[in-house]
């Protein structure tokens, strides 16, 4: 509930803070005054979208603030828990404007995201317009209405989640079992991938491979070099590295024998001839391994080939061939289970279907108690709102989609007669204004309170009524004040009569600067205010006699 409401530097308003208690409490004013200005405030601590020109001229900025009693609201408490604004009982939205157009919100003292403000806001209060009937005539919100006055919450879940997971499953379905031809892909897939387990080879099994391939290709050119470095190291010529070395370890052993210090050199001399000699053991074994076979140089020649070939058909690198293979045949395997995929999905959408039409039925069964219901309710209302004898009915219409719908399985369609012996129209089609507004009055009081949202606001949607009518809009406002708390901006003193509590919001002009003022009326206050509204410029004894008894009857009525 809402206990108070702070404004300052708003629109007209200079500096205001205002108190509210439980029940009905009425807003009045002369025309132009502001009286609205309290629920563009509330629509804008609610969340809605902030405007520069809502500053008071002149100033920096304009400040916001509204402090709920949460009551027994534990679903409240468990969402600012949730979004780490829990202040103990404390329950508190702020939101400041400046004048260039930013804004920036709190609850309870911490920063928040205007859509953080929007979802506590729409749980603490709501809102209805002098123009919000119109929405009543989208067939969307009328379903929404009837669910909401059913209280179908829990079996609407049900049944779009229901309808997403078809949904899902269905694509799903469509995707494997869509345009494409798979057995083209499959057979295609198959060869390559048969072609590619053949000749790809990994990485060290390529090198191996070409080092090989290159080996042959020279083997003649190394046979030749190999004959040619052994005649070097250890020939016939005298000039052979083993022969020069010889020579050389002999004359240094000769000139050692007259100096021991040679004796090193002499050492290393032979160790060279030792190498020489191994190097000349390690050729001969070189060219007898060597393979001068041209059928197996052919058969690595071809396979390279084939390689080469395979990386241009498939454009990746030969060294990648084998990983490209291997996602081919992923792919392969994958297309390969696609049917018994398809089968498992077609069986759980058709599980998942018989589980919709379930709770589709359901919910149909549930919407057609509340229509009945709702519609009662509501040609009850019509006879007290100045229409006697008008008839209201809901009605449901299947929908023309066979597959599962988020919404179920019909649609809703608001049909009104506005006069006794005319047959049932759609609202949208034979509504005049002042019908149209009485109606939507006689939904929102047959309607609201059916959630949990403890304080509601009406903005004028008493326009275009009078007289008795009037004053039995009042009561039921006052009604529902007995179990909500309801703040209602009104023009009539049959409605501000019936008011808990008072509100007067007028405009003073000083100098060159305009402001609005708010002030709680008391009992005496209130009979002058529903005087003036009643009589006009001139207030007679009458008038406030009358005012006064209008008072004293809506207070007999509790």
């Amino acid at each position: 509930m809402l206990r108070t409401l702070y404004v300052k530097d708003f629109a007209i308003v200079g500096e205001a803070e205002i108190g509210f208690g439980a029940g009905l409490t009425v807003v009045t004013g002369e025309t132009g005054a502001g009286k609205s200005l309290l629920v563009d405030a509330l629509l804008l601590l609610a969340g809605n979208r902030a405007d520069a020109s809502l500053v008071r001229h002149g100033c920096e900025r304009a400040e916001l603030s509204a402090e709920f009693d949460l009551g027994e609201r534990t679903d409240l408490r468990d969402w600012l828990r949730e979004e780490a604004l829990d202040d103990e009982e404390a329950c508190q939205l702020r939101r400041v404007i400046r004048s260039e157009g930013s804004s920036r919100a709190w609850i309870n003292g911490r920063p928040v995201t205007l859509t953080q403000l929007k979802a506590l806001g729409e749980r603490l209060i709501e809102i209805h317009g002098q123009h919000e009937h119109q929405a009543l005539l989208e067939r969307s919100q009328q379903l929404a209405l009837l669910d909401a006055f059913g209280g179908h919450g829990e079996a609407l879940e049900r049944v779009r989640a229901l309808a997403s997971s078809w949904r899902t499953v269905n694509a799903a379905i469509r995707e494997i079992s869509g345009d494409e031809d798979h057995g083209e892909r499959i057979e295609w897939l198959g060869h390559q991938v048969n072609e590619l387990e053949t000749h790809a080879l990994d990485v060290q099994a390529l090198a191996t491979l070409e080092d090989t391939h290159k080996r042959l290709a020279n083997s003649g050119q190394l046979l030749q070099g190999c004959a040619g470095l052994a005649d070097q190291l250890d020939g016939d010529s005298e000039f052979s590295v083993s022969r020069l070395i010889a020579r050389a370890h002999g004359e240094c052993v000769r000139l050692a024998a007259l100096d021991p210090k040679l004796e090193a050199i002499g050492e290393l001399l032979d160790a060279a001839r030792i190498h020489v000699d191994e190097s000349v053991d390690s050729l001969a074994r070189y060219q007898s391994s060597l393979d001068l076979d041209p059928e197996r140089y052919a058969e690595i020649d071809a396979q390279l080939g084939k390689l080469h070939e395979l990386s241009r058909k498939h454009r990746v690198p030969m060294a990648d061939l084998k990983a490209h293979g291997q996602a081919l045949r992923e792919e392969l395997d994958a297309l390969r289970s696609a049917g018994i995929r398809l089968l498992a999905l077609q069986k759980q959408e058709t599980e998942i279907r018989r589980e919709f039409e379930t709770a589709a039925k359901a919910l149909s069964l549930a919407r057609t108690g509340a229509a009945k219901r709702l519609g009662d309710a509501v040609g009850a209302l019509l006879a007290d709102l100045g229409m006697a004898g008008g008839r209201f009915e809901v009605a449901l219409e299947p929908t023309p989609n066979k597959d599962p719908d988020a919404q179920g399985t019909e649609r809703c369609e608001f049909l009104v007669s506005a006069n006794p012996g005319q047959p049932v129209r759609a609202l949208r089609k034979v509504a005049s204004g002042g019908e149209l507004s009485r109606i939507s009055l006689a939904l929102e009081v047959a309607a609201l309170g059916f959630d949990e949202v403890g304080s509601m606001v009406f903005d004028e949607v008493d326009a275009g009524i009078g007289g008795a009518v009037a004053e039995v809009v009042g009561q039921k406002l006052r009604r529902l004040g007995q179990q909500r708390q309801v703040l209602c901006v009104t023009h009539l003193p049959q409605v501000a009569a019936q008011g808990h509590a008072h509100l007067k919001v007028s405009k003073a002009s000083e100098a060159d600067s305009t402001e609005t003022r708010i002030e709680v009326l008391d009992s005496r206050a209130r009979r002058d205010e529903i005087a003036r509204m009643l009589g006009g410029v001139e207030i007679t004894r009458e008038t406030l006699a009358h005012a006064k008894q209008m008072l004293q009857v809506a207070q007999a009525s509790d």
